[in-house]
């Protein structure tokens, strides 16, 4: 298992993020929300299997994964990703407008790390990206995020 990401001078987050979404204003909100991170690269896959290849050539750090791709499934990219999950702890959330049961379920029964209900503010966004490139463990209240303003 590598070595998580880690945190530069004073705390500041250092790290590779890989960003599977299909939908561009998607990605570019979760752009925007990371350019306070200076130290952590954003790389984007606008499809599952784009964002297979970019996890074996890049080897990021943390994937945040869309559900709903035009080529294959997150749960497929989630499958299709489990030897990395497993041999070098790649963190992999789910970040998708979905909130079926079955799906977390699937999700994390898989390997997926956290699951991520959209739309997310940068606290969700700040909170989880620390975790995933400090190597924390999510205690299970933190697993899912739901938005709380019920949208």
């Amino acid at each position: 298992m590598e070595e998580p990401a880690s945190t530069g001078a004073a705390g500041e987050l250092c790290g590779k993020v890989l960003y599977i979404e299909d939908v561009l204003v998607n990605f570019q909100f979760v752009q925007g929300l990371m350019r306070r991170h200076s130290k952590v690269s954003l790389l984007h896959a606008a499809t599952g299997l784009e964002g297979v290849r970019l996890v074996r050539s890049e080897r990021p750090d943390f994937v945040l994964l869309d559900m709903h791709l035009p080529d294959i499934g997150g749960l497929d990219v989630v499958r299709l990703l489990s030897e990395d999950i497993a041999e070098r702890g790649l963190r992999v959330t789910i970040l998708t407008g979905d909130r079926l049961t079955m799906d977390i379920i699937k999700a994390m029964s898989l390997g997926a790390y956290e699951y991520w209900v959209k739309p997310i503010d940068h606290r969700v966004l700040d909170d989880g990206l620390r975790r995933a490139l400090t190597g924390r463990t999510p205690d299970p209240a933190h697993r899912l995020a739901v938005p709380s303003n019920g949208a």
